[in-house]
């Protein structure tokens, strides 16, 4: 099973860039799309329908603004639309597919970087969404949560640690955070099989010409239950895909012996 991440930064500019044709390209099994930023009437969507995908969507409520979707060739016996707390799901930042043997999250967690009212927010959620997640795994122990965490976990993880050591995104309380989360039993796929990888970045902001440059942070994840660590086959990131300001991520899981 192949899975994609991807904050595309609005999918009707995405798809004018050339995502669905590049998407046809990569024979992947389910996508885990972040920043819709359209409601589902508003994106022709025959051509990815077309490659074989079942399309689940989940719109935030302002127009133009987050949403989620998953797009899988794999039909689920079930879709969760929301996480089942207003304040999140208005603002659609979750949505989830399950099968017999795994379960997989699309999701976009809130920035902090407009201010502090929205850091604020973004506390709260993590907070939530810790709890949301645990509960959760309860019911569904074998869960993939892919999508855009806006949180670099490790120095490692972001091109200049030291000057963004204020910056939203890479604070001690949300690394913190993200160290817990996993320690609470997920594997960080990538760093899995890419231990000590320097400079692999999923977000570029769009000044300085940051990408170019490779001035990047990785922010986006496929975080795994860790009871599927034994079928991650690989991951990887696929920075030259250039639909958005983020670039793909990618985990390939090996099937049930």
């Amino acid at each position: 099973m192949k899975i994609i991440s991807y904050n595309v930064n609005g999918i009707r500019a995405a798809i004018q860039k050339g995502f669905t044709s590049w998407l046809a390209e990569q024979a992947a099994d389910i996508i885990c799309i972040q920043e819709l930023k359209a409601e589902r009437e508003q994106v022709d969507t025959q051509e990815i329908e077309a490659l074989g995908y079942h399309i689940y969507w989940h719109s935030a409520q302002k127009k133009g603004y987050s949403g989620v979707a998953i797009f899988s060739k794999l039909k689920p016996n079930h879709v969760e639309i929301g996480c089942g707390m207003e304040k999140y799901d208005s603002e659609g930042r979750v949505i989830r597919i399950d099968f017999d043997h795994v379960s997989v999250m699309s999701v976009y967690m809130p920035s902090g970087s407009s201010g502090d009212e929205r850091q604020a927010f973004k506390m709260d959620w993590l907070a939530d969404f810790h709890a949301y997640t645990s509960k959760l795994r309860t019911q569904i122990p074998h869960l993939i949560i892919s999508g855009d965490y806006n949180i670099c976990h490790r120095a490692i993880d972001i091109h200049n640690p030291k000057g963004n050591a204020n910056s939203s995104g890479f604070l001690p309380e949300e690394r913190e955070w993200m160290e817990n989360f996993i320690q609470n039993g997920f594997v960080d796929t990538f760093r899995l099989i890419r231990s000590d990888e320097p400079h692999q970045y999923s977000w570029w902001s769009y000044r300085a010409g940051a990408r170019g440059k490779n001035l990047g942070w990785r922010i986006d994840y496929h975080l795994a239950s860790d009871t599927l660590k034994e079928r991650i086959h690989n991951a990887y990131i696929l920075p030259d895909a250039m639909h958005s300001d983020h670039c793909p991520i990618v985990v390939e899981l090996k099937p049930i012996s």
